[in-house]
Order: structure tokens, then C-alpha cells, then sequence
């Protein structure tokens, strides 16, 4: 497993009841980016795989995060402990991962933005400082990405593979958190699904048209002639 790691830092969040959080204190597990965009949908692929390999006691949420931005706050808010998943330009080696804590988080996804939904996410996170409901303890769980420039396209292989990866880390996490995690029986229902059913990782690829038949360009019923000028 490629992984490299933030060491501990101290917790310096603040939650308005400001006593010790309890065994079952609300913790949030945030899978952000959009699957349309290659390897930007890493972090929505690992609550999808999260869901559907595991189980949970009541005070946990998986939230399908997406590029929901700024309405992604009530989580954020409501959350004492919060695990965040996502696509992170490090400046590492493709499908390497790597965590960040506590307060370095907000700090880190703003100095390297690599698309819209980081700069909104930063600004939840900051939103929450403000409004002192900030959970006690954050962790960013985040993959190099390979490949961002390809609509419609795949997590590319050594992404795909960090999934599991990730998975494992943020299981142990939770289960250090009091998550009670356990394997699942049976995949959950469509119903209970995080991710929207026609977007689940299965169906996402089924879907897709063969390489030579997707056009990267446009819809062509609106594109000129070929050797005129648009």
C-alpha cells in the first residue's frame, strides 16, 4: 500500500458543549468529488465501497458528498468527529495516499486546489470554524490523482486500487472513533444507497460508450462542419 502520513497533531477544534464527546458522539464519514471527471470521483468511490462492505452503529453517517460545496455545512456541523475522502493533488506519485488532521485540513486543501469542489469545501470547513460547530477531531484521507482531464472516464488503475486502500484506513479510524464497524451481510438496497443508484460505480462503467464512439469534443449536432471556422 503507497501511503505516507501526517504525524499526530494536537486537537484544537471547538464544539459548542464543549465537554469530552461520548461513545456515541455523531461522526460524519464525507466522500467528495465528481465521479465524472476520471480520478475526481475518488473520494464519493470510497463511501460507495465504505457502504458497501461495512456496517455502522446509528450515530454514524456516510454522506455522498459530490460538489455539493457550501449546502455539504449541516454535516460538517453536526459532526463531532468528521473523515473526509477525497481526490488531493500532494504532488506524489499517482494512487499514493495520505492523511492530514484537525487544523491543518482546512489549510491544506487551500493551498494546492485542484477544481471547484476543493475551493467550496474549504470554505465549509471555515464557514464552521466561524459558526463554532467545528468537529473536535477531522481527518483527510486523500489520493494522488492521475488523471483529472477526462470526462466520463474511469478512476485510473492505481487509483481504483487505493480505494481498498483508503477503505482500510478509514475503517480503522472509525473503529478508533467508537464506530462499531462490522462487516455487512448483504450490499445495501438501492434505497439506502449513498450514491444515487444510476451513478454507482457498476452502473457508471456499464454505461459507458466504447472509447471510439464517445465524443470529448461536444455534442456534434452542434458542432460546425469540419473545415469551416466555428
Amino acid at each position: 500500500m503507497n501511503t505516507s502520513s501526517a504525524p499526530d497533531l494536537p486537537d484544537t477544534a471547538c464544539h459548542p458543549s464543549g465537554d469530552s464527546p461520548a461513545d456515541d458522539a455523531p461522526i460524519v464519514v464525507l466522500g467528495i468529488g465528481n465521479v465524472l471527471w476520471a480520478d475526481e470521483g475518488f473520494g464519493v468511490r470510497c463511501v460507495e465501497a465504505l457502504q458497501q462492505h461495512w456496517d455502522f452503529a446509528p450515530h454514524v453517517e456516510l454522506v455522498d458528498g459530490g460538489t455539493q460545496g457550501l449546502y455539504l455545512i449541516q454535516h460538517v456541523q453536526s459532526a463531532r468527529k468528521l473523515l473526509i475522502l477525497d481526490a488531493v493533488d500532494y504532488g506524489l506519485t499517482p494512487g499514493t495516499l495520505h492523511q492530514v488532521e484537525n487544523e491543518e485540513v482546512p489549510r491544506f486543501l487551500g493551498a494546492k486546489k485542484m477544481s471547484l469542489h476543493q475551493t467550496g469545501f474549504q470554505e465549509v470547513l471555515m464557514l464552521a470554524q466561524l459558526t463554532e460547530r467545528y468537529p473536535e477531531q477531522v481527518l483527510l484521507i486523500g489520493c494522488q490523482p492521475e488523471e483529472l482531464e477526462d470526462y466520463g472516464g474511469s478512476l485510473r488503475p492505481c487509483v481504483r486500487q487505493a480505494v481498498d486502500d483508503a477503505v482500510a484506513l478509514a475503517v480503522d479510524r472509525l473503529r478508533a472513533w467508537g464506530a462499531q464497524p462490522r462487516p455487512r451481510a448483504q450490499a445495501p438496497s438501492a434505497e439506502e444507497a449513498v450514491t444515487v443508484p444510476t451513478l454507482s460505480i457498476e452502473a457508471y462503467e456499464a454505461g459507458r460508450p466504447a472509447a471510439e464512439a464517445a465524443c470529448r469534443m461536444g455534442d456534434e449536432r452542434f458542432m460546425p462542419p469540419r473545415g469551416t471556422a466555428a
